[in-house]
């Protein structure tokens, strides 16, 4: 007797469980999206932090970029991929394009230039891509985020060997998540 009613119930929670409605990943973004950069972290200080920019820098839990920005001030930073390039959104400002310097000197320095501003001698700038779930990599590379930054802030680098890039402690890989923003607010970044 109770073989067969412990099969009834496997048999029937198979059976909703199967008709129950799956997750679906959320969809890739358009080629001409604007998004903001969220890392994923689970159990750390970082979790669901959206990127800021502020002096040539990115930052999770900046409390103030100190941009310009064309509809008020903006408590993360906004970006768009073009050609591979990743870009700071700025619909009346000057661009400002990310780079990253993975060499042994720059040991992931992640950071962005203002207009016709040159990139750092080994900088990339061309590789940037998101996957089919939205999540950013440099050429298959990810992110590290580094605590003791700026007003508390985590500073943000890429993946590039080097487990406490500048001598940075406590730093923690992370994921980055592209979320679209449906009213992307241009901003220009400090310098």
């Amino acid at each position: 007797m109770y073989p067969k009613t412990f099969i009834a119930l496997v048999s029937l929670f198979l059976g909703a469980s199967t008709a129950a409605p799956q997750a679906t990943l959320t969809a890739p973004l358009a080629p001409d999206a604007k998004f903001a950069l969220m890392a994923l972290r689970s159990a750390s200080e970082v979790h669901f932090a959206r990127f800021s920019a502020a002096k040539s820098s990115l930052f999770l839990h900046l409390p103030s970029q100190n941009a310009s920005c064309d509809a008020g001030d903006a408590d993360y930073a906004t970006f768009y991929l073009r050609d591979g390039g990743l870009y700071l959104f700025a619909a009346s400002a000057t661009p400002q394009q990310l780079f990253a310097d993975r060499s042994g000197m720059g040991q992931g320095k992640l950071g962005y230039t203002t207009g016709a501003q040159p990139a750092p001698r080994n900088a990339e700038r061309t590789c940037f891509e998101l996957d089919e779930n939205n999540d950013l990599t440099l050429n298959g590379a990810g992110f590290l985020a580094c605590p003791n930054s700026i007003d508390g802030a985590w500073s943000v680098w890429v993946s590039a060997g080097f487990a406490q890039p500048a001598g940075n402690e406590g730093c923690l890989g992370i994921s980055v998540r592209a979320v679209e923003v449906s009213e992307p607010n241009g901003c220009l970044y400090t310098e």
